[in-house]
């Protein structure tokens, strides 16, 4: 049998994000999107069954085979750490791993937009990193605790499902809550965070109504509050909060959330091509006074527009993040294009950018409304 830590050490020396375990393959590690085999044998039923049953133990594996699905963190000698999911595909025991780096970038070094720094001096409301999975979420949401933690002295308290990065108290105390662990789910560990004198909550994912509803109360009562959702934009994020409630509610959280929400940042990762790694192109909704009013009288489709409009109060669209990540040099000309949200008008964008150096995209650009 294969040593599972044997198979994590040669991800980590590899440079990849992700190994993925499946019964009659060798392991596969993803590597800046790429995935690219391991040189390790076929792997049996047994072998993931071992490997599970190491790193969980006999009642996590009970668990596991009840639920047919179990999140956890691992970690190897060396003090790297992974997030993983094990889960059942045809009847047969699959494994996926995503590496947690161990130190947490900086805003700087993630090449963020600036305006993810300023949102960490927040007195209380709800930010919200939004992305597919795999986007980089929970490193962006690590890097702004990281911000406050070397700036204020506060309470953080975390709700993750499992802990990613481990937070070393520097400043601030924090206090990081696993799912499963430390309290039986996100719902449970809001009920009770609001009585253990918290000044920042985070929530690892509002992922069904009751850890919503608890997450934007906290918001409301004063609690700076980070959390994710997998959207892809702001507008689509307003959508998705208000659709998990039923009718009879929607129109009553249209004016919570509007009343505690501080601005989304939707990302999407990019591969690099001026070095090895990845760079996300962000879109930046900040609640203005004319964005609170269209999500409490359900205008939402009128964001985008806002979002246009509103540049120099820091707030983007993605293209304009696409064109500004492609003037700097960090992605590529066809991948910037195909992934735009109108690729006619990216293409005739970034032409003149292969001769002269703009920091800018113009035409994406726009004064305040």
């Amino acid at each position: 049998m294969v040593d599972i830590k044997t198979i994590l050490a040669k991800t980590i020396e590899k440079g990849a994000s992700d190994v993925h375990i499946n019964v009659g393959m060798p392991p596969l590690i993803r590597r800046n999107t790429e995935l690219l085999n391991l040189e390790f044998p076929e792997l049996s039923n047994e072998d993931a069954k071992e490997m599970v049953l190491a790193m969980v133990g006999l009642d996590g594996f009970k668990k596991f085979e009840q639920d047919r699905d179990l999140d956890f963190s691992t970690a190897i000698d060396d003090g790297h750490r992974f997030r993983v999911n094990a889960h059942y595909q045809r009847g047969t025991i699959a494994i996926s791993f995503r590496v947690i780096p161990n130190h947490i970038p900086s805003i700087d070094d993630l090449h963020l937009p600036p305006i993810a720094k300023e949102l960490t001096d927040l007195p209380r409301g709800l930010v919200l990193i939004t992305g597919h999975t795999g986007s980089g979420k929970s490193t962006t949401l690590a890097a702004m605790v990281g911000v406050i933690n070397t700036k204020y002295k506060k309470r953080i308290v975390t709700l993750e499902d499992p802990i990613e990065y481990a937070l070393e108290n520097k400043m601030s105390m924090i206090e990081q809550r696993e799912i499963g662990f430390d309290c039986p789910n996100f719902a449970s560990g809001l009920r009770h965070v609001l009585r253990q004198d918290p000044d920042i909550i985070m929530v690892g994912e509002m992922r069904d109504l009751e850890t919503t509803s608890s997450t934007i109360t906290a918001a409301e009562t004063g609690h700076l509050v980070f959390s994710t959702l997998h959207t892809i934009n702001a507008p689509q994020t307003v959508e998705r909060i208000i659709d998990i409630y039923p009718s009879t509610q929607q129109g009553q959280v249209r004016t919570m959330l509007a009343n505690t929400l501080q601005a989304i940042i939707s990302q999407t990762l990019f591969r690099r091509i001026d070095e090895p790694g990845m760079v996300p192109c962000t879109e930046v909704l900040l609640c203005t006074s004319a964005v609170r009013n269209c999500i409490r009288e359900n205008r939402i489709y009128e964001i985008p527009n806002i979002i246009e409009t509103s540049r120099r109060v820091g707030m983007q669209n993605l293209d304009n993040s696409i064109a500004d990540m492609y003037s700097k040099g960090f992605i590529d000309r066809e991948e910037a294009i195909a992934r735009s949200s109108n690729p006619g008008k990216m293409n005739k964008l970034l032409a003149p950018m292969e001769q002269v150096e703009v920091t800018q995209p113009p035409e994406f650009a726009a004064c305040d409304s």
